[in-house]
């Protein structure tokens, strides 16, 4: 009766282990199945971040770059006037030179 009992007892156990694990496999593809779901989400939601970051850099970079174009605009003019000036300072000292030889040679005067 003993062997009978410890038989009955054994098939109980084997029969309730394997509901557990049938239990436990189903609850285990259930968890596998969000985690599936939540990365999918997490996917979608790391893609539309990026994108509006990357909008947003855009923009950013577009005004820079705007703001880089008139800075070039401005020195560009700056430099031209520069470049002007230096070429009639040249002009000027040269004209300088010739009065100042004219006048040693017509009146004696040396002004160096």
């Amino acid at each position: 009766m003993n062997e009978e009992l410890i038989k009955d007892i054994e098939k109980l156990l084997d029969s309730q282990t394997k509901k557990n694990e049938e239990l436990l496999n189903e609850q285990t593809k259930t968890i596998d199945e969000r985690l599936k779901k939540n990365e999918e989400l997490l996917n979608e939601q790391t893609i539309v971040i990026l994108s509006a970051v990357d909008e947003k850099l855009k923009k950013s970079e577009e005004r820079i770059n705007k703001k880089i174009e008139e800075l070039i605009t401005t020195i560009d003019g700056f430099v031209k006037r520069l470049s002007d000036t230096d070429q009639e300072f040249t002009f000027m000292k040269e004209d300088v030179n010739r009065i100042k030889q004219v006048l040693k040679e017509k009146l004696g005067v040396d002004l160096t």
